[in-house]
């Protein structure tokens, strides 16, 4: 950590103290985590504090934990992060907050922290399904009307809950059960070998597409280091 993130770190932790439950440093910038209970207070310090200042929010968005069990991480499934940035002093900060319960996320709004948050906490209702307590109008902001489930979940399918199409008959469109089956997005020569079942070599898509020497070269190679 350099001199100047050590420094905005004490003063960050002389501000709001044991609110503060750790601090992370990622991508040359200081991360502060903080209660949900927390979160307002240690927010309006931040704002309102002579030697921080951190009076734009330059960004929310959600964020869904479900496969970072496997790297030790404790804590909830779902979190928001805030990207604060200090005019008068020139620093950026990112507080994260772990929202307390899975099945029902939920934390308080900051819109009249800073109002540029409205549509930030709509999108993160929107995409991940965390509510925001308070917020004067939380609702769907880049979705359908009628969407169902929340699309950056980590479980939700990729290929949707429902599709629409025009009906002829009753002459508008409409919703119905998704027709197309899932599929594996990643190619079977880019997964992981135990994903892999190919016993022979690759043909083009098309068979009457050309094959120049060199690229049917880098299919065998790529098909037998698949196979072995």
């Amino acid at each position: 950590m350099t001199a100047r993130l050590l420094k905005l770190e004490e003063q960050v932790r002389s501000i709001a103290g044991d609110r503060i439950k750790h601090f992370e440093t990622a991508f040359g910038q200081l991360t502060a985590v903080v209660a949900p209970d927390d979160l307002r207070q240690v927010m309006t310090l931040l704002r309102d504090s002579a030697g921080l200042r951190f009076a734009q929010l330059v960004d929310l968005c959600g964020v869904d934990y479900r496969d970072y069990a496997s790297t030790g991480r404790d804590e909830q499934r779902y979190a928001v992060v805030y990207h604060l940035l200090s005019i008068e002093h020139n620093e950026r900060l990112r507080i994260r907050a772990f929202c307390a319960d899975d099945d029902f996320p939920i934390v308080d709004s900051v819109v009249d922290i800073w109002p540029s948050a409205n549509w930030f906490e709509r999108e993160a209702f929107d995409l991940f399904g965390i509510m925001f307590n308070g917020h004067p109008d939380l609702r769907r902001l880049l979705t359908d009307y009628g969407f169902v489930g929340h699309p950056f979940r980590k479980d939700f399918p990729v290929s949707g809950n429902v599709e629409m199409r025009y009906d002829p008959e009753q002459k508008r469109v409409v919703y119905q059960p998704v027709t197309i089956e899932p599929r594996e997005i990643v190619h079977a020569l880019f997964a992981t070998n135990n994903m892999a079942t190919l016993s022979e070599p690759l043909a083009p898509v098309n068979k009457e597409w050309p094959v120049n020497e060199e690229c049917q070269r880098r299919i065998d190679l790529c098909t037998r280091q698949t196979v072995t």
